[in-house]
């Protein structure tokens, strides 16, 4: 028995399953769950969202835990061990650990930006979000990685962006925003709008990183230029986009 293939499988059913868990859940909070909520007064609220809430995130931040934490185990399995970042012939080179050191600590550069004030305006958020990915890909490219390494190590890039949200920024805010409710006080707002944007800002990317999780099954022919990937990532922003407007158009009876 090959323990690595083993290994594989394995972290690959958990990364799925989590996955699911967590995207599934931020589906629901984003296209559902804010919606209906909207249509509450304050009474059905304060009945509502202690109970819901704090249900939900456990779900949603654990999901995005584990998905975060096979998802690193598999990169590791498959791409590093399998040594398959570099198409043949090539190897590692000091672009390359920069790239792979960016891929892990963007969050650094994300958070301050997403604080600005233009951030707030969601489509001017996308356009420097957009010009920032043009960079990171072509950082990849120039590295010399294979087409499903800069795809995935994309992926992995939006994934911990992703989770550290959750964990840094929306969690922290929810448990104050629900208590809050809880005990009939207004939610601090600048708090409902941080857990907001990000919630927002991880569905985006979330619909692009399943693009990246599909991997190997997007070679051809998208593996002929790296601009390919730029392309997808601009649909699935736009997708997302028509999501959020069919979201706020579906009524209850």
């Amino acid at each position: 028995m090959d323990v690595m293939e083993l290994l594989q499988a394995l972290f690959r059913w958990i990364h799925i399953v989590a996955g699911i868990t967590w995207i599934g859940l931020l589906y629901f909070l984003n296209f559902v769950n804010g919606p209906f909520e909207g249509t509450l007064d304050g009474g059905a609220k304060k009945t509502v969202v202690p109970q819901l809430r704090p249900r939900v995130f456990y779900w949603f931040r654990w999901g995005a835990a584990w998905t975060w934490i096979t998802g690193v185990l598999l990169l590791l399995l498959v791409f590093y061990h399998g040594q398959i970042v570099y198409d043949a012939g090539g190897s590692w080179n000091l672009l390359g650990i920069i790239m792979v050191a960016v891929t892990f600590l963007a969050f650094v550069v994300y958070d301050p930006i997403a604080k600005m004030d233009f951030a707030k305006n969601n489509k001017q958020m996308a356009g420097v979000g957009f010009a920032l990915v043009v960079l990171v890909v072509l950082g990849y490219h120039q590295a010399g990685f294979g087409y499903r390494a800069y795809v995935i190590h994309l992926g992995a890039l939006f994934g911990t962006i992703m989770a550290a949200n959750v964990w840094m920024r929306i969690w922290p805010s929810q448990q104050k925003i629900i208590t809050a409710i809880r005990d009939g006080q207004a939610p601090d707002a600048a708090l409902v709008a941080l857990a907001g944007q990000r919630s927002r800002h991880n569905t985006y990317m979330s619909v692009a990183l399943v693009w990246t999780m599909i991997n190997s099954h997007t070679t051809v022919p998208f593996a002929s230029s790296f601009v390919w990937l730029l392309v997808m990532v601009a649909i699935a922003w736009s997708g997302t986009m028509l999501l959020y407007k069919k979201a706020a158009a579906v009524k209850g009876f």
